[in-house]
């Protein structure tokens, strides 16, 4: 492997000009960097980056630290993330905290020790002691989807309230009125968020969400599944389920197959955090989608920011309600034929997308 000693004797230069040109110093001439560029390009020399972080105090490396790498909407926002890291010039290292605060505390504690520039935390269970400590220790971090008020870190998330009350309003329309809600874990902002959101909407048709049609889950499809068998062994069992995650819709789905039952004939089904999964479900399961690679990228144009001493602005981006076949809908009209043109449909009062 070549050094940099390989290179200034390649270019006919001192180690001090090759380290000034790699460095991007402005002292050198054009004729002497190009030497050192067709040098490098011509040895496939490549700067050590640990030495070069002890020279820069920058490893040009993020943290990411994730809720639940093995939900979809995680998978997506890494994936977002560690895209528009590359395109900035950082790598992205990241943790999964499976859920766990004290897995948190764990990859928080690893990746500083690690001299990662900043950090992207989703905080589970409304944070954890390290990672706290960290944020109110100045270490550049962002948080993303989940945030922990009071602390003064910018939040990167989507705000799904109007696309709640579009659900609401969507199975209003359909006939249903007893509604019930499978909530995320009441520690994290969003699962009181859309538990509030939820709850608010029905009001707006003075419809009430009573303590039985509210189950605790923890994003988790087990957490859905026993959640929606709770609701069907109810004396009077609600007639759609809303549930605040996409792995707890999944397991909903499995609670009423198990049963025999049918969605939407049996049970209406809809889901915040859509999923590329839901348009291949029998039915397609109506869901609410957040602009998951907005928030990812817009996530780390706010920690580069502070990394780099800008200041990091927090981002709110609306989520949408996206309508399938899983509440009752009416199924899409057939082609129409050539020699039969389609008739005018009316305007929807709801705000939505359809897929």
């Amino acid at each position: 492997m070549a050094s940099i000693k390989d290179v200034a004797a390649e270019a006919g230069v001192s180690v001090a000009t090759v380290s000034r040109v790699l460095n991007g110093h402005p002292s050198v001439s054009a004729r002497a960097r190009a030497r050192v560029l067709a040098a490098v390009e011509a040895l496939g020399y490549r700067p050590n980056a640990v030495a070069r972080s002890l020279r820069t105090d920058q490893t040009r490396a993020l943290g990411l630290v994730i809720s639940d790498v093995m939900n979809p909407y995680f998978t997506e926002l890494a994936r977002s993330v560690e895209e528009e890291a590359r395109a900035l010039g950082y790598s992205v290292v990241i943790g999964n905290a499976d859920e766990r605060p004290d897995l948190q505390d764990h990859h928080v504690t690893t990746l500083l020790d690690r001299r990662i520039d900043g950090l992207l935390v989703s905080p589970t269970d409304g944070g954890s002691p390290r990672m706290l400590e960290a944020a109110r220790a100045g270490t550049p971090m962002v948080f993303v989807d989940r945030w922990i008020p009071g602390v003064d870190v910018p939040v990167v998330r989507s705000d799904g309230r109007d696309a709640v009350r579009d659900l609401v309003a969507h199975l209003h329309g359909l006939g249903h009125r007893r509604l019930a809600i499978i909530a995320g874990p009441a520690a994290t902002t969003t699962g009181r968020e859309r538990v509030d959101a939820f709850r608010a909407a029905l009001g707006a048709y003075g419809l009430g969400l009573p303590d039985a049609y509210i189950g605790q889950g923890d994003f988790q499809a087990d957490s859905g599944r026993r959640v929606t068998e709770g609701f069907l062994d109810l004396p009077t069992p609600p007639d759609a389920v809303f549930a605040a995650d996409n792995l707890m819709a999944l397991g909903a789905l499995d609670a009423v197959r198990a049963r025999g039952l049918r969605v939407p004939e049996d049970l209406a089904l809809a889901a915040f955090d859509d999923i590329r999964w839901f348009v291949h479900t029998d039915p397609p399961v109506t869901a609410i989608a957040q602009p998951t690679g907005e928030l990812g990228r817009a996530a780390v144009r706010a920690l580069v920011d502070r990394i780099e001493g800008r200041p990091g602005a927090s981002v709110t981006l609306p989520a949408r309600l996206v309508v399938r076949r899983s509440c009752g809908e009416p199924p899409p009209p057939s082609p129409a034929s050539p020699q039969s043109p389609a008739s005018p449909q009316s305007p929807s009062p709801v705000r939505r997308s359809t897929t």
